[in-house]
């Protein structure tokens, strides 16, 4: 295990932690809020300690598959911890455990929240909870790989994979750090698309920022208690399109951009997440038809739930609690698929879930043909059995880490509603679930141990399970310690 390495990028992450945190001290100052200066000390402290870090570089920065998922865990759970500090020092939110919460849900791009009045937050924390889901949507190890050549050769790559969504990730481009930069690139154009036509909308530029840096996280933190409920028709269609959006591929906009037009729109999993989205508003659409609202205010609502959920943004128009029990099952259902792989949303991925029916598939045509030979297909080639083995066992560790969840939460004596969808809208970075916990409702009333495991679930759910779990594996510190022991022991005889 590379410590000093992994050391050296958190170092990075505080510095770079640090320089984001000169945004919301400045909306204070725009606004003549004392509370930023409490992001401008917590600013100043990360920086001291991710410049005392970075002062003297490792020799050996080469990262394996181990040293990405410890490195890219531990940045996510230093960023929680030194994010949620200006809230409890500025008394936004004054308990640890629940700023923790908060910020975890934030980075994360949960969007699930313990707060009972947004609206009683100062600006500059308005601005940084939304801003988190910015920077945790497309993953800050990205953004300090597109800014800075870590290391020399090919293992950035284990970085960008253990951080990015999905099964696989691969470059687009030759070098990572270009790859980083174009995934980027292709992030904050959307992202300044989204904010100019919410605008045009006449939304107030403070909304249209807070907004836009929630859809292009697809977080769901909103400045308003309502959500987006309380805005225009045309903005809920704005937001609800680049939700959408955001839970595309973007290696389909890599193709849209070198002009493989035939390829892009080719493109299997993104497909199969247009048509669930169709199928799935449809469903609701005809559901909740009579309900008096009337057929575009009806579609609206559909749609714009629908594109919420299943790329996990978590914004509402409506109180979908009130919906039919079919509408609600639906929602749950597109909770767990999730979005695209590669894209900011969260959930098991469409990718997985086609590629498991196909599994499903096999088997069965195995079973009335046994001398067949069958080969799973994804974008046109053969998907390798290990490929297929690695989706097999991340289905089993969620589905295990959701039922650990609920298990837990139970003790909270909740109706199984809440506490169901609860582990599920953490882990699969939902936000909102249904009951006590849907879109007028919130996680304030769990117990410090409760938010914590969702505190994790959350965590696990935005970095695919596997670097958590990796981070908790008290076998392979003991083998990554031992090294450093021996060295000490050694050096002290010496001495001695």
């Amino acid at each position: 295990m590379n410590i000093r390495a992994i050391i050296y990028v958190l170092g990075w992450i505080l510095n770079i932690e640090a320089g984001f945190m000169m945004l919301p001290f400045i909306v204070s100052l725009i606004y003549g809020e004392r509370q930023g200066v409490a992001f401008l000390f917590v600013a100043l402290l990360c920086a001291l300690i991710g410049i005392l870090t970075v002062v003297k570089k490792p020799r050996n920065m080469v990262f394996y598959e181990k040293e990405g998922y410890v490195t890219v865990a531990s940045c996510w759970v230093t960023l929680s911890v030194f994010g949620c500090l200006p809230f409890v020092i500025n008394g936004d939110i004054p308990h640890f455990i629940d700023a923790l919460f908060e910020t975890a849900s934030g980075f994360t791009t949960t969007g699930a929240s313990i707060l009972t009045n947004v609206e009683a937050l100062s600006r500059c924390s308005l601005f940084w909870r939304s801003f988190t889901h910015w920077i945790g949507g497309m993953g800050v190890l990205v953004f300090l790989l597109a800014i800075m050549p870590l290391t020399k050769g090919g293992s950035p790559i284990h970085l960008l994979r253990a951080e990015s969504t999905g099964p696989s990730v691969e470059r687009l481009l030759p070098k990572v750090q270009n790859t980083a930069v174009i995934l980027y690139i292709m992030y904050i154009v959307l992202t300044v698309l989204e904010l100019l036509l919410l605008l045009l909308g006449k939304m107030p530029l403070f909304d249209a920022l807070c907004t836009a840096f929630g859809t292009a996280g697809t977080g769901g933190f909103g400045v308003r208690n309502d959500s987006i409920a309380g805005y225009s028709a045309y903005i809920q269609w704005v937001v609800a399109i680049f939700m959408m959006l955001f839970g595309v591929n973007f290696s389909a906009y890599f193709l849209l951009y070198l002009k493989k037009f035939t390829k892009a729109f080719r493109h299997e999993e993104v497909r199969y997440y247009f048509m669930i989205i169709a199928i799935t508003t449809l469903i609701i659409f005809i559901n909740t038809w009579g309900n008096g609202l009337g057929f575009e205010p009806t579609l609206r609502h559909a749609f714009f739930q629908v594109s919420s959920i299943i790329t996990t943004t978590g914004f509402v128009t409506t109180d979908y609690n009130l919906w039919p029990t079919l509408s609600k099952v639906v929602l749950v259902t597109i909770m767990f698929i999730g979005s695209c792989a590669g894209s900011t949303g969260g959930g098991i991925k469409v990718s997985r879930i086609t590629t498991l029916v196909k599994t499903v598939r096999k088997e069965l045509q195995i079973y009335v043909h046994p001398g067949s030979v069958k080969k799973i297909k994804s974008e046109g080639k053969v998907v390798n059995h290990e490929v297929i083995r690695s989706i097999n066992v991340f289905f089993i560790a969620y589905i295990l880490l959701l039922a650990f969840s609920v298990l837990v939460l139970s003790f909270e004596n909740r109706d199984p509603v809440t506490t169901f969808t609860s582990a599920v809208a953490c882990i699969s970075n939902v936000g909102p679930g249904l009951a006590e916990v849907g879109p007028t409702g919130n996680f304030a009333f769990y117990s410090p141990i409760s938010k914590l495991v969702l505190i994790f679930d959350m965590l696990a759910g935005r970095l695919e399970i596997y670097p958590m779990l990796m981070l908790l594996n008290l076998g392979m510190w003991k083998s990554a310690l031992k090294p450093a022991v021996r060295r000490r022991i050694r050096k002290m005889e010496k001495q001695g």
